[in-house]
């Protein structure tokens, strides 16, 4: 009879795994939220997490107005990586969902779906911390107001670097005790980028401006692996660009260098794909060995110019191969069948 129940046991153990599994199989999900009814990809990734996403709008402003609880935004993009890092660490996880369920009015947004309001955030960003990235992770008043702003955090405390869990402890206690601080702090973030938004510089630039921004680099150049800063290092184009018409205004022989040096040292490491071609988005270490695996089609399309240009710089047909190297990558694998392009 022993034997008999336990095999009776294990059979009963047995149909109930398998009708959870059957429930997976069909579709049901334990959670389901309001980003379930979106069209964008990204979003729709996020709409079966415990976390109760709201997408950009008036409902989610009127959440947060009625129930005086400051809003969690949160940008990113279906192929970046840190934000799909993001996703299974903390907003996947119970203990993370709990806690902007019951303090925060949660916001997803997909970057290119909505650049404009990226774009918004990411000058926050930018001005409040020097830096900035996907997932792009932004505290707002239930006015729009922004007083915090982040890229990527762990769940938990680590490498010197703020977890989400502890973060989001504190920015409620913050509310709770001296929410006019923090309201005081959004307003004002908001008028300096409002500012700036508006400032208008008609005629020639300031020469000053354009020698300050050249110090800047040069200051910040490794002139033993190009490229500027340390690891994680970006080919950051914009830069190269500069740089380039910079030599041709001034003729300043360094500037030149600058660019030369990057340019072969990006194309002889790691970060360039020498059989399917393309630049990933950035190295992980300083000698540009390491890539991070992502291609993006503005970096790509970036960095075509920049070689571009250097060959009509220096006539060096090296330069002119690796854009065109470019080029085949992006015709060939991020064209889509309507003619447009894929954004990576």
């Amino acid at each position: 009879m022993l034997e008999v129940g336990i095999v009776i046991s294990h059979l009963q153990i047995l149909t109930v795994n398998i009708s959870e599994g059957c429930d997976n199989l069909s579709g049901q999900h334990k959670y389901t939220n309001k980003l379930i009814s979106e069209k964008s990809p990204y979003l729709l990734q996020h709409a079966h997490n415990p976390v109760d996403w709201y997408p950009w709008g008036d409902e989610a402003f009127e959440k947060a107005k009625a129930e005086d609880k400051p809003i969690f935004l949160s940008i990113g993009y279906s192929t970046c990586h840190w934000c799909h890092v993001m996703e299974r660490e903390s907003f996947e996880d119970e203990e993370v969902a709990a806690l902007l369920n019951q303090g925060f009015v949660s916001i997803k947004v997909d970057r290119e779906e909505r650049p404009d309001i990226d774009s918004l955030y990411m000058n926050v960003c930018q001005a409040m911390t020097g830096s900035g990235g996907w997932p792009l992770t932004v505290f707002l008043t239930p006015e729009g107001h922004p007083f915090f702003a982040g890229t990527y955090f762990p769940k938990h405390s680590r490498y010197g670097r703020v977890g989400f869990v502890e973060l989001l402890k504190a920015i409620r206690e913050k509310w709770e005790e001296n929410r006019e601080q923090l309201q005081g702090l959004g307003k004002e973030v908001m008028g300096s980028i409002a500012e700036q938004m508006n400032e208008s510089s008609p005629g020639e630039p300031n020469p000053e401006l354009l020698h300050g921004a050249y110090r800047s680099l040069a200051n910040s150049f490794d002139p033993v692996y190009g490229g500027f800063g340390g690891a994680p290092k970006f080919p950051i184009p914009h830069h190269l660009l500069f740089l380039l018409r910079y030599w041709k205004r001034y003729q300043k022989p360094r500037a030149l260098e600058m660019v030369e040096k990057t340019l072969l040292a990006m194309y002889c490491g790691g970060i360039f794909d020498h059989i399917g071609f393309g630049f990933s988005r950035y190295s992980t270490d300083r000698q540009w060995l390491v890539p991070h695996f992502e291609k993006m089609l503005y970096d790509n399309a970036l960095l075509s110019l920049a070689y571009l240009e250097a060959y009509q710089a220096t006539g060096k047909g090296f330069y002119a191969k690796v854009a065109r190297d470019i080029f085949t990558y992006i015709l060939r694998d991020m064209t889509s069948p309507e003619g447009g392009f894929y954004t990576a």
